[in-house]
């Protein structure tokens, strides 16, 4: 637990990552920061994509577009979120010179992402419209 709460805090000091281990080259914190700018914007698409479909679609029956929508926007909120706890566990363990973390979050997000990608093919094949 006391990892996570000093995980947490080096969100928004992330200067104090400085306390641990040796600066790492620096090519690869500008690399770990591109990929954390990549969840970033993987994050703003799912964001517009919820609200694309709740936007866009409005002969959807409302559950049916709420849901999708809901779906899109959370996965968003959870991409963004993870993208800087992602940053600061990869930050961290190049400083110690430890292992990589592993993470199973982009095995999540992809199911979410299909999952939600088949409800629309269905939904554009069958139709579900609001009555």
């Amino acid at each position: 637990m006391n990892d996570f709460v000093q995980g947490l805090r080096l969100w928004f000091a992330p200067e104090r990552i400085r306390d641990e281990g040796d600066t790492p080259d620096y090519r690869f914190s500008l690399a770990n920061e591109r990929t954390f700018l990549a969840w970033v914007r993987t994050a703003l698409a799912l964001i517009g994509g919820g609200f694309a479909v709740d936007q866009f679609l409005p002969d959807l029956a409302w559950g049916v577009r709420a849901g999708l929508a809901l779906a899109l926007l959370a996965a968003g909120v959870l991409c963004a979120l993870r993208a800087v706890n992602h940053w600061v566990r990869c930050e961290r363990a190049m400083r110690r010179g430890e292992d990589l973390p592993v993470s199973r979050f982009p095995a999540l997000l992809a199911l979410a992402v299909a999952v939600v990608a088949v409800a629309m093919v269905v939904v554009v094949v069958f139709g579900w419209e609001a009555r």
